[in-house]
């Protein structure tokens, strides 16, 4: 039994998978330590493994013992080996998650035996499916206490992985009046076009605050976002991004002599998936389907 393997028959074990970042192999661990009989490896391996301090890893048909990352959450208590492999697998996928498709191929497991495990760690709340913006039909898992990723939710303009359009069409007109606000008081004061042109200019912090302020958005907001939401004025013809000598940008509404055509306001600024598209900077008879729901 594992509680009978002498300490000292677990700390050289655990030297060996140490020396070993990667993981290590039952076939290393004997060629490492042919010393040891094979009842007091597998002993002493699993006494490290209810001790919470090795990772259970499987590489095709081989099995694999790395030292558990500290940092990381560790595996759930009373697990089979199995659960232990695919929940170390989902946990490196992070919050991003981890289709199922790569679970299947990373844990070697036949899908009805994986549908089963997975089942079993939802229904103890160890981790959780979520739904991706970049296909809606597909689910990625991820462990239950994280928070998606922007990549996967869609951030503040998806709910429920439907683009928000008229939430975005909102900010973009009260972002666009704040930036006429700006440039209005500005030509007021008549101080010349140069200093007229400096004061119409606007930051994000600036326009951050002036939403925030609004209260109009029951999401909380960041100055990414609502950088975002302004580039989204810039494609409209209706402002102009001006870069600082010290990198930083600020945005001024521009006068429009002809209203912009309606195929200039797209969603690729907001699109969770722009650096996959092909459509973007390129003539192409493909349009995204957030393109298409945009002008639909």
């Amino acid at each position: 039994m594992a509680a009978a393997v002498p300490d000292e028959v677990v700390h050289q074990l655990l030297a060996v998978i140490q020396a070993n970042p990667a993981g290590v192999s039952n076939e290393h661990i004997v060629k490492q330590l042919p010393e040891l009989s094979g009842e007091q490896r597998v002993g002493a391996l699993n006494k490290l493994l209810q001790q919470g301090m090795l990772d259970l890893l499987r590489k095709g048909e081989v099995l694999f013992y790395r030292v558990k990352d500290p940092k990381k959450s560790t595996a759930p208590k009373g697990a089979d080996n199995e659960e232990k492999i695919v929940y170390n697998i989902i946990e490196e996928g992070g919050n991003k998650g981890i289709w199922i498709r790569d679970i299947r191929l990373k844990s070697n497991l036949n899908m009805t035996q994986l549908n089963k495990i997975l089942k079993n760690l939802e229904n103890k709340k160890l981790i959780k499916a979520v739904k991706s913006v970049n296909a809606s039909k597909k689910k990625v898992y991820m462990l239950y206490n994280l928070d998606p990723d922007r990549s996967i939710t869609g951030g503040a303009w998806y709910q429920d992985q439907d683009f928000e359009s008229e939430f975005v069409d909102v900010l973009n007109q009260q972002c666009l009046r704040f930036l006429q606000m700006r440039r209005d008081a500005a030509k007021e004061k008549r101080d010349g076009p140069l200093l007229t042109k400096q004061m119409s200019c606007c930051s994000v912090k600036d326009v951050h605050k002036f939403i925030s302020e609004l209260g109009i958005s029951k999401v909380s907001l960041d100055e990414d976002d609502l950088e975002t939401i302004l580039k989204t004025v810039v494609f409209d013809g209706k402002a102009e991004r001006i870069m600082l000598a010290n990198g930083s940008y600020v945005y001024r509404a521009v006068e429009q002599p002809l209203p912009p055509p309606g195929i200039v306001r797209t969603p690729c600024g907001i699109c969770p998936v722009i650096k996959n598209c092909s459509t973007c900077g390129q003539v192409t008879p493909i349009v995204c389907q957030y393109l298409k729901d945009w002008l639909d």
